[in-house]
């Protein structure tokens, strides 16, 4: 998944450093998996993650079809063998706690697959905007959940969600078309505010089908968020997305 570098609009996410963790986020995952909802929270996690990371390298690959050169060809499929390699991971680390990699992502398929439906980009630049703006959208609300978990369970998730490059990329690329063609700006500004509503609908509906995760979420489990909090969590998303729409060059 991409997440913006600090040259391009960073994303002001805290995902807490080692000294301020308390709770279940003190814990390594042999500690906190004795807790059989945490468990179940934190398979459902890892399967929609690794779910996404798949369907991430699936997207960029096609995406790769509709680059205009062939350096922009091989720069998208070098995107995409680090999203697999992310994938794998996440996999791996199912697999090593006894859950099956296959089950655990298949809750997530048919609700991931039809944000993808309804947000299949039309040219080269749409589908920049959305690997940039889309995917880190959700990159910043699983750095959120992050903060709460397991330190093994932790690293896993803020190694998978390292941006592949993705985000330079598209910044010069959009910005260059922005400035070659003005008029490109508007359109694609609107794109991006659709991607923004969809890919929050989308979440907040993977969430709330899945009771492990919600409970986890509100703070039946680990150290989760109140209602309050889940306020200023999206405020910070909000907030996020609005300096990747500046770095692109385009209005929130």
């Amino acid at each position: 998944m991409e997440t913006p570098d600090e040259t391009t609009a960073p994303a002001e996410i805290d995902t807490g450093s080692a000294g301020n963790h308390t709770g279940i986020a003190a814990q390594d995952w042999a500690q906190a998996s004795a807790d059989p909802q945490y468990r179940a929270a934190v398979v459902d996690l890892l399967g929609a993650l690794a779910y996404g990371e798949l369907a991430a390298f699936e997207r960029l690959a096609e995406d790769a079809k509709l680059a205009p050169s062939l350096e922009d060809k091989a720069e998208l499929a070098k995107m995409a063998s680090a999203e697999f390699h992310h994938f794998e991971q996440l996999r791996d680390r199912l697999a090593a706690i006894e859950a099956s990699p296959t089950e655990a992502m298949e809750p997530f398929a048919a609700a991931l697959d039809e944000f993808h439906r309804q947000t299949a980009p039309s040219d080269w630049l749409e589908g920049l905007v959305k690997a940039y703006v889309g995917d880190s959208i959700a990159s910043d609300f699983y750095r959120e959940v992050a903060a709460r978990l397991d330190t093994d369970t932790r690293d896993l998730v803020l190694r998978v969600l390292d941006d592949t490059g993705h985000a330079t990329f598209a910044v010069e690329k959009v910005r260059a078309a922005i400035e070659a063609e003005p008029r490109v700006g508007g359109r694609l500004a609107l794109w991006a505010r659709r991607l923004m509503g969809e890919a929050l609908s989308q979440a907040q509906r993977v969430v709330a089908d899945r009771d492990a995760l919600s409970t986890m979420l509100v703070g039946g489990v680990a150290d989760g968020f109140d209602l309050a909090e889940v306020g200023k969590m999206f405020s910070r998303i909000t907030e996020a997305h609005t300096k990747r729409m500046a770095a692109l060059g385009l209005a929130a």
